[in-house]
């Protein structure tokens, strides 16, 4: 690798290079001045190296002494063995005698520590981003990300996938998060979408005959920023033409393989396990389950029937006033959290789920070996204490959360709690790494809002070969090829087979309220083209971020993003988003108006 005004990296010298005459350049890390001696760790992303200045060479001598955090320097000298080894460090061994030094740029006091540990706030490292990816610890996790990008592309390559690029100014289209929009100065009142992902036109490179494309895409979606969600994030886009859900499967464990492999040295074991959408709700409450501990959700709907307690009795007596959305009693068994959990710790827990899901309370008891205590223990005869041990697993010290009320609220409510239990009792092993397909999603969810079915994920996703002709009459039963691939309780990627015959798709579009004349509209281009011989294909897309920060241990997609922004979508480095002068709107046809209070 050419080094240019540098003979080696500061993470490369070792042992054997001792004697070498060596040029690095780099970073003033640290300065120690030890009594005639100035000892210097010289940064780059490689490493650390470091130098020594003696007074008997008095102009390098004066220089380095006179050197600061985060000046760069230009170093020569011989390289000698460590007389104090620091063996925590690949160059510990050896240190640089500096014979000549050139100060290639001064700096300032920096505002924050320039070190994996810094003292700074998450806010404050990013208006000074460019300092703080001087940090070892975020140069790493770029790197990795890069690493983890060149073996995708290898991958692809090798398995004959073309890489196409795809626009990033395309048509504003309904049945997803909210549009960025851009103007257009040459057609006036007109705008172009920011793409929330390549979807339509990786399934036209499907109808014009690329049968396997990948992308390493951008994509823009204006919704609420979370800790693993930027406005702006990168997939890794998949297509492929005349395949099944197995074939795109097996495309994508190879994948991973060979990206684990590459990257972590770890190899991992396919096929992945497969878990419908139904059982996932069932026993984890959530459509990414994190199966790297137990605490299943158990139903003890039975057993709560036999406990003579009104609330529960007059929620199973309604249990379908809502058909989409019927009743249910559900638990987890906490194992050995008795000492763990105080009753001011459990009520803050209510207070949360009340708060976030709408729930209507949180019961509770713990065992001792003998007998239940808690806000139902009450209730619990003999009877139903045997059963509800034998259905839960339940052992002395355990403690046991119940939420009961519409089925979406209770599977949210004891998801959130059993994977907040999870972490805070250490349960999860962060070197673990549980793939799983999350199979046979529903075709269409209902909108409380819009009072209407709408597309689960989007609506060209191909549903179940029984349930094709059954779209318009049967919509909540219809199941669709549709999967998620799940690491860590995380989900990873989305994908599906793709309707490719032109009836499904009318009446998909029928099914979510769009008219022929609005399918046309917001579609037109796309319905066209499936006219003109459309192959079955399907792919998914994956999260590059998402993995990027599963395989670094990042709890915040910010730290594997160079330049992120923040909760509120600001970059406080830049200050974007940013007003623009009169005349730029004017060029677009805008008016800036103030906002209604």
């Amino acid at each position: 690798m050419a080094k240019f005004n540098r003979t080696h990296n500061n993470g490369e010298l070792r042992i054997e290079n001792v004697n070498s005459e060596v040029t690095l350049a780099g970073w003033v890390a640290k300065s120690r001045n030890l009594g005639g001696l100035i000892f210097i760790d010289l940064r780059d992303r490689h490493g650390i190296t470091q130098i020594v200045g003696r007074p008997e060479n008095k102009e390098v001598y004066d220089i380095l002494a006179s050197a600061r955090n985060e000046w760069v320097l230009q170093v020569t000298g011989k390289v000698l063995e460590r007389e104090s080894k620091n063996l925590n460090i690949p160059t510990g061994e050896i240190e640089v005698e500096v014979s000549n030094v050139k100060v290639l740029s001064e700096a300032l006091q920096p505002p924050m520590i320039i070190a994996d540990k810094t003292d700074a706030l998450e806010d404050f490292r990013m208006k000074y981003r460019y300092l703080d990816l001087r940090r070892p610890i975020m140069q790493k996790n770029l790197m990795l990300r890069h690493r983890i990008t060149k073996a995708v592309r290898d991958y692809f390559d090798g398995e004959d996938f073309v890489e196409i690029e795809t626009p990033v100014f395309g048509k504003s289209t309904p049945e997803g998060a909210r549009d960025y929009l851009v103007p257009s100065r040459v057609h006036p009142g007109k705008f172009y979408a920011l793409p929330q992902s390549p979807q339509i036109y990786k399934q036209l490179l499907m109808i014009s005959g690329m049968e396997r494309y990948y992308q390493i895409a951008r994509c823009f979606r204006d919704e609420d920023l979370r800790a693993d969600r930027q406005m702006e994030f990168t997939q890794i886009d998949v297509e492929m033409s005349f395949v099944d859900e197995r074939d795109v499967h097996e495309m994508m464990e190879g994948m991973m393989k060979q990206v684990f492999k590459d990257v972590m040295g770890l190899d991992l074991v396919t096929p992945f396990p497969y878990l419908s959408f139904d059982e996932a709700m069932e026993r984890y409450g959530c459509d990414k389950p994190d199966t790297r501990f137990e605490m299943e959700l158990k139903n003890i709907e039975e057993e709560c029937k036999k406990m003579n307690f009104s609330v529960f009795d007059a929620l199973l007596d309604n249990k379908y006033a809502n058909k989409i959305n019927p009743n249910e009693i559900k638990a987890i068994n906490v194992k050995n959290a008795n000492d763990k959990y105080s009753r001011k710790a459990i009520d803050a827990f209510q207070d949360y789920i009340k708060q976030k899901f709408k729930a209507s309370g949180l019961a509770w008891f713990k065992y001792d070996g003998n007998s239940f205590n808690g806000s139902i223990a009450k209730f619990i005869n003999d009877e139903v204490k045997e059963a509800l041990i034998k259905k839960l697993d339940i052992t002395s010290g355990d403690l046991v959360l119940v939420v009961a009320g519409p089925k979406s609220v209770v599977n949210a409510s004891l998801a959130y709690l059993r994977n907040k239990i999870a972490r805070e009792m250490n349960l999860i092993d962060d070197n673990k790494y549980n793939f799983l397909w999350l199979v046979d999603w529903p075709s269409f969810e209902w909108s409380e809002d819009e009072n209407r079915f709408v597309a689960a994920h989007h609506p060209f996703t191909m549903p179940k070969d029984e349930w094709k002709d059954k779209l318009l009459t049967e919509p909540e039963n219809c199941y669709s090829k549709c999967y998620d691939l799940v690491l860590n309780g995380m989900e990873l990627g989305s994908g599906s087979i793709r309707i490719h015959e032109q009836k499904v798709q009318s009446d998909m579009f029928k099914a979510i309220g769009l008219s022929e004349e609005e399918a046309k509209v917001k579609f037109g281009f796309f319905v066209d083209a499936l006219k003109y011989g459309t192959p079955p294909h399907g792919g998914i897309a994956l999260g590059l971020d998402r993995l990027v920060m599963i395989l670094t241990h990042s709890q915040s997609i910010r730290d594997i993003v160079a330049f992120p922004k923040t909760a509120n979508a600001m970059c406080p480095m830049s200050e974007a988003p940013s007003f623009v002068d009169d005349s730029q709107l004017k060029d677009l046809h805008i008016a800036v108006t103030e906002k209604e209070k």
